[in-house]
């Protein structure tokens, strides 16, 4: 019989109520503090962003003994009950779950999920306790199952029932899903493994996706462990679940210590009849398999090697790091590149994939503006604040952290003597798995190739001129080429035209802003001599420009009618959109791996 003893510090949730949306929590404090304060989480770690959860609470109530308490609210999240010390005390209380996002909580009669972060309150001065948390299962909800990384105690075959966590943070890093899941278990090196979907079409070939996933954990396993001594030699973890909630059109994830919240588009599922070709020619496939790859390295990566800024979470306020570029970067950098080793995606598919990303940061006016070490710092008013102005002023820690990654990567292999592969194994073993700073990641890049690398990182990390892509890429048998860019990007803009053309951002330096455009403003139509045209995508203007290389543009603005005069740039061969070519396939190889995928 397991132990199942009351311990510090219970929750009980029940999602009955799924037509109201509203879970209903019951915490149990065995031992309370006088005066015990209480309070929710304002962000979740891994996204980067102050949500303010304690929005989603309400009907908050507390009692010792049967006796209602009264309650004396400090701030927007926290929370402080008049009781008394070491008598059990009970808060009760209802969360509304409308987010369908990874990062919140979700309730209707198809499908439950939530992460604790929105739904346990801390209670303070008990972080470091044993935790309970049992879900009940509504006779509603009989047909439904439930998959946590949590530690099961005492739970039906269904899942529902109790589990436990060392302390709080383990509590809040294992979300929970529920609902009619498809579900499949596997092993990858030996670890036990579990893949759940909800919402999954009928026609999901869940045998082919089982098969990719955990090709991609067997990859990541041998990246992290391979030739290593104990007890760097296995993962650590000793079960791990993937969340995977399939939509008519989404996508996103976010990583746990033992599993991950995924998102993605039922139609980008593979199918069953589907081919071998028909598969791998797929972009959406492609893309969840390099999120799930994403997300996995995250288990390493973030997880336990971290900010030390990061080595305990402070869940009032932002925490601050200028270390994204390395943790979500060279993740970035990772996820693609495992899926090329693995044999999921051929040479073509992989460098197509790194052309995309480049050229997302080149063709961001923000990267000679803002270095990518303070749009990491700058996460949390900016990366996940955007608005019209954020390609002008900011970069992409994810996308221009991947390239820092690329480079120092192609640096070290061309030195000879190391790789980021043996760099990131070192700083494992350094930092045992734990916090890291700037100055560990020098420090093993020295010791591992023999020289100091502090004027590459003061240049590609915490400065703003573009990185020697084409020089390191060519020294390993890429020649990085270009090509015209798409008209929208030559103009400088970036457009929305599903039926009109709607002007999303213009970008810096280009004709557009030239011109006059405006984010916001609606394209309407464009005039040449003697003749104006309505407009309704952006592909129709060089139909009606002509050879016109002086146009005037016809924009509504807060309903007014502008005439803006507008240059059309020519579509030049050089320094547009960047194409990557083998020139050399010995050389290329060294560094993908092998010539094709299985």
């Amino acid at each position: 019989m397991p132990d199942i003893t009351p311990v510090a510090i219970h929750y009980r949730i029940d999602p009955a109520q799924t037509h109201t949306h509203l879970y209903r929590v019951a915490l149990t404090v065995a031992a309370p503090a006088a005066q015990q304060e209480v309070s929710l989480p304002v962000w979740i770690p891994g996204s980067y962003l102050v949500r303010e959860f304690s929005k989603n609470l309400q009907s908050l109530q507390a009692q010792q003994g049967g006796v209602p308490v009264a309650l004396q609210q400090q701030d927007k999240h926290r929370w402080r009950v008049q009781c008394v010390a070491g008598t059990p005390l009970v808060l009760s209380y209802e969360v509304a779950a409308y987010d369908t996002s990874v990062r919140t909580a979700w309730l209707d009669a198809t499908r439950g999920f939530f992460n604790a972060t929105s739904l346990c309150l801390r209670v303070h001065g008990k972080e470091g306790d044993m935790h309970t948390l049992e879900v009940v299962q509504p006779p509603a909800l009989a047909g439904w199952s439930l998959a946590t990384g949590l530690e099961p105690v005492q739970t039906a075959p269904s899942g529902f029932g109790l589990y436990r966590a060392r302390d709080y943070d383990e509590l809040v890093d294992c979300p929970v899903e529920m609902g009619p899941l498809w579900r499949a278990d596997f092993t990858a090196c030996g670890v036990p493994h579990q893949l759940v979907v909800a919402g999954a079409a009928p026609s999901l070939d869940g045998q082919r996706l089982v098969r990719d996933v955990r090709r991609i954990c067997e990859e990541a396993i041998r990246f992290w462990h391979d030739g290593q001594q104990p007890p760097f030699d296995k993962p650590p973890f000793a079960r791990y679940v993937f969340m995977l909630n399939a939509v008519h059109d989404g996508y996103g994830g976010l990583e746990h210590r033992n599993s991950t919240a995924l998102i993605c588009s039922r139609s980008d599922l593979p199918r069953l009849g589907q081919s071998d070709k028909d598969i791998h020619a797929s972009e959406g496939y492609t893309t969840l398999l390099g999120l799930v790859s994403h997300e996995y390295f995250h288990t390493w990566n973030v997880k336990r090697l971290r900010p030390a800024e990061f080595a305990r979470y402070d869940y009032t306020k932002e925490n601050y790091t200028q270390l994204l570029w390395f943790f979500e970067g060279f993740t970035s950098y990772y996820d693609d590149l495992l899926l090329r080793r693995a044999g999921l995606i051929d040479h073509a598919t992989y460098l197509k994939l790194l052309a995309k990303t480049i050229n997302q940061v080149l063709q961001t006016p923000g990267r000679l503006v803002q270095s990518v070490a303070q749009a990491s710092f700058d996460a949390w008013v900016k990366y996940y604040r955007q608005d019209e102005n954020t390609p002008n002023s900011t970069v992409s820690y994810y996308t221009k952290g991947a390239l820092v990654g690329l480079c120092l990567d192609l640096a070290l292999r061309q030195g000879g003597r190391t790789t980021l592969d043996d760099v990131m194994r070192a700083l494992w073993q350094r930092t045992q798995g734990g916090p890291m700073a700037e100055a560990d990641l020098l420090a093993v890049l020295q010791e591992l190739s023999g020289r100091n690398w502090s004027d590459e990182i003061a240049q590609w990390v915490h400065g703003t001129q573009d990185l020697p892509l084409a020089e390191l890429l060519a020294s390993h048998g890429i020649s990085l080429q270009t090509d015209p860019a798409p008209l929208a990007q030559r103009l400088g803009l970036r457009v929305q035209d599903n039926g009109s053309l709607q002007i999303k951002t213009v970008l810096r330096g280009g004709a557009a802003e030239a011109a006059g455009f405006m984010a916001g403003d609606e394209w309407l139509a464009l005039e040449t001599p003697g003749q104006a045209w309505r407009l309704h995508k952006i592909d129709d203007v060089p139909l009606y420009a002509g050879s016109a290389t002086d146009v005037t543009a016809i924009v509504a603005r807060d309903r007014r009618l502008l005439r803006l005069p507008l240059a059309l740039p020519p579509a030049q061969a050089t320094g547009d959109a960047v194409r990557l070519d083998v020139h050399d396939a010995a050389a290329a190889q060294r560094w993908l791996g092998t010539a094709s995928a299985v």
